[in-house]
Formats: C-alpha cells, sequence, structure tokens
C-alpha cells in the first residue's frame, strides 16, 4: 500500500549530514513507490512561536508565514521523518521551531509513523538521548496515536559528507524503503 511520506530536513547545510540522511530516506521511500517530499527547512519562511494563544480557539496561527502550507503536509502524511543534526546535546533550532508552531493543529497530526534522524561528530549513541528524548515527548505525549518506527544515528560524522561513509546511510535508505 502506496503511503504519503513527508521527510523534515532541518539541517542548515544542504547536503549536511542529516541532510544527506533525509535523502536516502527519501530514495528507497520512492523506490519502494510511496509518495514521498522532503522539506528543507531553511528554504522556508517560519517565525518563533508568540505564545499569544489565539491558535488555542481559531486552530490558525496569527502569523503568516510558511508554516501553515507545511502543516498541511503533516496532516496529510502517513509517515513523518524528523531530522536534525545534534547541536550541545540537543535538536537544532530549525526543528524545535517548527515543531513549537504544529500548535495551531497538533491534535490533527495523529495516527502517524515517526522516524527520527540525527547526526552528530560525537560517535556515541549515548550522547544523543537528550535529542531523541525531546523528539519523543513531541510525538509521545503531545500527539494522538504517533507510533515510532525507527531511529537512524548519524554518529562520527563531523564534516559535510563524511555521513556516507557510515552505517546509518544504508540504514535510512531501507527505513525509507520499509516505511
Amino acid at each position: 500500500m502506496s503511503k504519503n511520506v513527508l521527510i523534515i530536513s532541518a539541517s542548515p547545510r544542504k547536503g549536511g549530514n542529516s541532510d544527506l540522511l533525509c535523502d536516502q530516506f527519501l530514495k528507497g521511500a520512492r523506490e519502494a513507490g510511496h509518495t514521498a517530499e522532503k522539506v528543507f527547512l531553511p528554504a522556508h519562511k517560519i517565525n518563533y512561536c508568540l505564545g499569544c494563544g489565539v491558535c488555542n480557539t481559531t486552530h490558525a496561527c496569527v502569523q503568516k508565514d510558511d508554516m501553515a502550507a507545511l502543516l498541511d503536509k503533516m496532516v496529510k502524511a502517513d509517515v513523518i521523518a524528523l531530522a536534525t543534526p545534534v547541536y550541545f546535546y540537543s535538536m537544532d533550532g530549525q526543528l524545535k521551531t517548527f515543531i513549537d508552531r504544529t500548535v495551531p493543529r497538533y491534535t490533527e497530526i495523529s495516527g502517524k509513523d515517526f522516524y527520527f534522524i540525527l547526526a552528530a561528530a560525537d560517535t556515541s549513541k549515548k550522547n544523543m538521548t537528550r535529542t531523541l528524548e525531546a523528539l519523543r515527548g513531541f510525538t509521545e505525549d503531545c500527539l494522538d496515536g504517533a507510533k515510532e518506527k525507527g531511529v537512524i544515528y548519524g554518529t562520527g560524522a563531523w564534516q559535510k559528507g563524511e555521513v556516507k561513509n557510515t552505517p546509518a546511510f544504508e540504514e535510512a535508505y531501507r527505513a525509507g524503503k520499509n516505511c
């Protein structure tokens, strides 16, 4: 059965390590016959959440930026991959801002399969625990029926492109193919 797959790349570097893992996931998903799209967050204007609370009743944000269209994509997706480089043991600012801005429609992002793609210079998966827990806090504690389907750890990748020489490169492809 063909699925609608959305890959969110929060890498600030086009072709950076987490972005390359997204490309592999995308390649696998498309080869499996799924409809798949990668969104490169830095190419979009996404303002910080104002915390104004208007969206709690209107289910629409007062800000006019690219987030409303991205929320539409999330709601329509069957599978969502969230990818980030790990900075100081957490997700980068682009992904955190994106997650914060899901508030107007987060109750509609239900029943989705989630994959997490993490890339870091550190060689220890253990040191990505905080990043993973923050992502799980969003999906497990805030989204009804979200199912974690896999985590891809792009460890030991500091310089742009180094992730190609790690097991994560093939793992990302296989995860996309099997999503």
